[in-house]
């Protein structure tokens, strides 16, 4: 390492309070979310779904590093190349992954001497030989009959320049990136190795000399801070934010109340981070751990029939009496087994008995298949064919839920007591097996295993009474030794439906009886190993454990069947049918990850309150818990309640409990008070050159408004401010999410009274957004000419607006002569209009007059309303293909439009759109309707009716008459016009605006 000077840059401007890859990092981001199960942290236990990616954390804390230089555009592309971000590094990602074959460049580019690369099939005695020998890319290789592969002596290094080529010929990074592994599962040594000659190059003034990353965040560090970096999170979760530092180099520090949450986050480092040594004692201890229990199963036999096959699935259902007929019967959605075997089941009626018996049928027709789809529960009821008649009874009949004291819904079903672990006689809901999914006796120790269906039989029965035996008999003494939970389901926002809706009281309740026999296995052998490895080991039950409750959908797709995790989403999702894994399958869950990134810097994890640390760090970066819909501290609690008894070192010195009344959860008072004695002990435990780095979704001016007067009472100033689309819309996120999330970075406010005043305060807020904005605009420019795409698009810009508000608001001690910190924590009442929420408004409204929309001249912009500017925009925004949900609800919010829905043609989170100007139905476009009272409203009604063929003068003189001001404002129409002329995405629209528009321009006198 270089003779550096520690401190020289203690009080450097950080780089991202200027500039930071905003589009870059945030199609990085999603490319990692859609990575699934191979992100580097889920397969310790993808069932915390808050973890925020890691290449985002990963560009915060190299933006919070690095200083600003004169040359903004520079340190941009040094940034991005330290993120792989640069052409090289995409070039180099590329060739990672292997998307791109041979015969895609000689297709798709100019290759002067293509066998330079590659070889081809056709021999030298070949008469075209000669002709194929100099040919140049690109050229039709499957029409010439070659077959193309790369030259044995080329090497990576070699592929570099055909891959920027390649690459370079895409529109987008995205499209770019789809073609690229990710940063972290590439070799660093090579991925990196062209960038720290330039890197260094950049830094040579600070001294900084560096060859990984590693190495220039402890120069950094020591430049800042006199030291390593040390990076901490008080909300730790499921340990992205440390990890991610810890892998950087810096010493990380993570602490969470919750102790799942401190369980994940230790699993980060001792496991994925562990070194190849300790890697394979873990890797050892699990499958010591897998083969121990598959012995205890064989012994019981309990998972093998009388020919030697193993069970693989059991598929359960609820049943119930029905009250028309006093049959039993089976609470099945579909009776569809498997789509891709063509496999169903069916109800033979059992006279004797009064109930159901189900029959597995094989390779029937896809008319058979189909017709199974429904089963005996839809839309909400029990529905059945006894003797030709349909029988249909609503499942809250058979609940029997009426309406209790004080509105609470409430219903006849037991209340199941802590011994229980099956349903009584007599409970309306009874559980069976339905179907069994069987491996062939050949193929069960095979890699490709032979399975078939079958209905259940007498032995099937018999093996299961022989468990239900086996638990009757152990339960309470498992319970007492803590294999088996004794623990009761506390209420809650989310915990409460499973009493609601199952009766269910105790944590034990949630698993089969052959589930909870499994796991108390798991947990005993787990015991009773080694001390050193039951950390790890707990993980792999939680695991296990998320995979195997009666909360398991269980699942026909296309091409074949699966049983879901418990969390598939974040919510208690009570089934009428659902999967049971035999061990055979769920023996995998106890492996937990393959993922291998060894950490360099250390990483401390402590289970306390975030108002308790002591630690002191000199970045925090926090995701915290703003009105969170997730209730992590009640989803914890499914864990907890195994893992709480005699947990092994160091989890013996956390707090098993959820500690539900001391999370900061929610919004309102309560909320608040949390958030400033958090922050305020992060800001009291960090140098006064330390950052602080805040997430959160951004919902609309109200959360900003609160944010401001936590970090006020915090005595932290807000220095920028960044959007980050983070999220993917999936089946079961469809709807209005949020998709962005907001990172504000901020700094101790300097020391001093500073007290401000409304009218003084909007001008300087004015000024501060204008200012923000047109920075980052000039540098749009700058890279866009340079690079063809920009850096930031309108919503990082309407962001930058904000961060510029709430700089000028947090930089000040008494506003209206109130002092902040009691503004900040005095209760609200609802409706309550702050002179915050004004101003951030105002910010809001600053920042999008800026934002004139390409085609449309400022004049005319500023002359529309909020509804007007808000369609134009979005129709702008719309021909760049940006269709995510929370582009239409940010500038919804910012342009305070009242009911933006009334002008999208959907709504969907990944497919949102307006109405085209042909969609708008007349009962939007009234007078009484936003949009239809304006200008824009009657230029949509004259459109229309040139699309109907309308006389183009007839339409001008019913626009003169419904217009008073129609000369003023003939100019403004025109300009309008041209806009739709250019964005319509309907060429009939684009014509009707062209006659439109010239009738108008054409117009010499009123009256013409």
């Amino acid at each position: 390492m270089s003779e550096l000077t520690p401190f020289a840059l203690k009080d450097a401007p950080a780089l991202i309070e200027a500039v930071f890859p905003v589009q870059k990092v945030s199609f990085e981001a999603q490319q990692e979310r859609t990575s699934v199960q191979s992100q580097t942290l889920t397969g310790l236990g993808s069932y915390w779904k808050g973890r925020k990616p890691l290449i985002l954390v990963r560009s915060i804390i190299l933006g919070s590093l690095l200083p600003q230089t004169e040359d903004n555009e520079k340190d941009l592309e040094t940034l991005e190349m330290l993120l792989a971000f640069d052409t090289d590094s995409l070039a180099k990602r590329a060739i990672a992954k292997g998307a791109i074959k041979p015969t895609d460049f000689v297709t798709s580019i100019k290759i002067y001497n293509p066998w330079d690369f590659f070889t081809h099939n056709i021999k030298p005695d070949d008469d075209r030989f000669t002709e194929i020998d100099s040919l140049q890319a690109p050229f039709d290789s499957n029409a010439l009959g070659l077959k193309i592969r790369w030259r044995r002596d080329i090497d990576n290094n070699d592929k570099v320049p055909l891959f920027k080529k390649y690459l370079d010929q895409l529109e987008t990074y995205e499209e770019k990136v789809s073609l690229c592994k990710r940063p972290e599962e590439c070799d660093p040594a090579w991925l990196y190795s062209h960038v720290w000659p330039r890197a260094n190059a950049h830094f040579i003034k600070f001294g900084v000399t560096s060859d990984s990353l590693e190495e220039l965040i402890e120069q950094f560090g020591i430049l800042r801070f006199g030291r390593k970096p040390a990076v901490g999170d008080v909300f730790s979760g499921g340990g992205s934010i440390p990890f991610e530092a810890a892998r950087m180099g810096c010493n990380a520090f993570a602490s969470d109340l919750n102790p799942i949450a401190c369980m994940l986050t230790w699993g980060t480092t001792n496991i994925i981070g562990a070194y190849p040594k300790e890697r394979q004692l873990i890797d050892n201890a699990q499958q010591q751990l897998v083969d121990s229990v598959e012995e205890e199963i064989k012994k019981l036999e309990l998972e093998t029939d009388e020919e030697g096959n193993r069970a693989k699935a059991f598929l359960c259902c609820l049943e119930v009496k029905c009250p028309e007929t006093g049959w039993t019967v089976p609470l099945i959605p579909s009776l569809v087994i498997s789509k891709s075997r063509n496999v169903v089941a069916k109800l033979r009626p059992d006279y004797k008995s009064k109930r159901f018996e189900v029959d597995i049928f094989s390779g029937v027709t896809k008319d058979a298949l189909k017709q199974a789809e429904k089963g005996t529960v839809q839309d909400g009821n029990l529905i059945y064919e006894l003797d030709n008649k349909t029988y249909r009874t609503p499942i809250k009949t058979l609940r029997g839920d009426y309406r209790a004291e004080g509105g609470v819904t409430k219903n006849n079903l037991r209340t199941w007591l802590k011994s229980d672990f099956k349903p009584q006689h007599d409970d309306i809901f009874q559980e069976r097996i339905y179907a069994i999914q069987w491996i062939t006796k050949d193929t069960v120790n095979l890699g490709r295993q032979e399975t078939y269906f079958s209905a259940v039989n007498s032995s099937d029965i018999e093996r299961e009474k022989r468990v239900e035996a086996i638990v009757s008999k152990s339960l309470s003494s498992w319970q007492k030794m803590g294999l088996v939970p004794d623990m009761e389901i506390e209420a809650g926002e989310e915990t409460t439906r499973l009493g609601r809706e199952r009766g269910w009281t105790h944590w034990h309740h949630l698993f089969t009886p052959r589930q909870l026999l499994l796991a108390a296995i798991v947990k005993e052998k787990i015991v009773g190993m080694p001390t050193s490895v039951q950390p790890v080991l707990f993980l792999s039950l939680a695991k296990m454990l998320d995979w195997s409750s009666k909360l398991c959908r269980y699942g026909t797709g296309a091409a074949r069947e699966s049983i879901t995790q418990t969390f598939y989403n974040q919510a208690y999702n009570t089934n009428f049918a659902y999967g049971v894994r035999s061990f055979v399958t769920g023996r995998n869950y106890l492996s937990l990850t393959k993922s291998s990134s060894t950490t360099s810097g250390a990483l401390e994890t402590q289970n306390k309150q975030a108002s308790d640390i002591e630690n002191t760090c000199d970045l925090w970066i926090t995701d915290p818990p703003y009105a969170d819909a997730v209730s992590y501290h009640e989803i914890a609690e499914f864990f907890i309640a195994w893992l709480r008894k005699n947990p092994p070192k160091p989890f013996d010195e956390w707090t098993w409990d959820s500690r539900r009344a001391l999370a900061i959860k929610g919004s309102g008072d309560d909320f608040r008070k949390g958030m400033v004695e958090a922050y305020s002990a992060m800001a009291n435990n960090m140098p006064n050159n330390g950052m602080q780095c805040v997430m959160f979704t951004h919902q609309d001016t109200g959360v900003w408004s609160d944010m401001v007067g936590i970090f006020w009472a915090a005595g932290l100033q807000v220095v920028g401010a960044w959007y980050i689309a983070t999220e993917t819309s999936t089946e079961l996120k469809k709807g209005g999410y949020v998709q962005g999330t907001v990172i504000l970075m901020l700094r101790k406010r300097p020391e001093g009274e500073k007290a401000g005043f409304k009218q003084r305060l909007l001008p300087a807020v004015r000024a501060e957004v204008k200012n923000q904005i047109e920075t980052m605009m000039h540098l749009n420019d700058e890279v866009q000419d340079k690079m063809g795409e920009p850096v930031f698009n309108d919503s990082d810009l309407q962001m930058a607006g904000y961060a510029a508000a709430l700089k000028v608001l947090t930089s000040y001690t008494h506003i209206g002569g109130e002092d902040v910190t009691n503004f900040a924590l005095r209760p609200r009442t609802k409706g309550e209009v702050t002179v915050v929420d004004e101003i951030v408004q105002q910010a809001a409204e600053a920042a999008n007059s800026l934002l004139v929309p390409e085609g449309l001249s400022a004049e005319s912009w500023q002359k529309l309303s909020g509804i007007q500017r808000f369609y134009l925009r979005m129709m702008d925004i719309e021909t760049t293909g940006a269709t995510k949900l929370d582009n239409y609800q940010n500038f919804a919010k910012a342009f305070r439009v009242e009911d933006y829905t009334r002008v999208m043609g959907n709504m969907a989170a990944n497919k949102a759109r307006l109405k085209t100007i042909p969609e708008f139905a007349s009962r939007d476009l009234t007078e009484s309707n936003e949009i239809g009272s304006t200008w824009l409203g009657h230029l949509i009604i004259g459109l229309q009716q040139l699309l109907a063929e309308t006389d183009p003068q007839a339409v001008i003189s019913q626009l003169q008459a419904d217009l008073p001001d129609f000369m003023e404002i003939r100019a403004l129409l025109i300009d309008v016009l041209v806009f739709i002329e250019n964005k319509a995405p309907e060429q009939e629209t684009r014509d009707a605006a062209e006659v439109l528009r010239a009738r108008l321009r054409n117009m010499r006198a009123l009256g013409n």
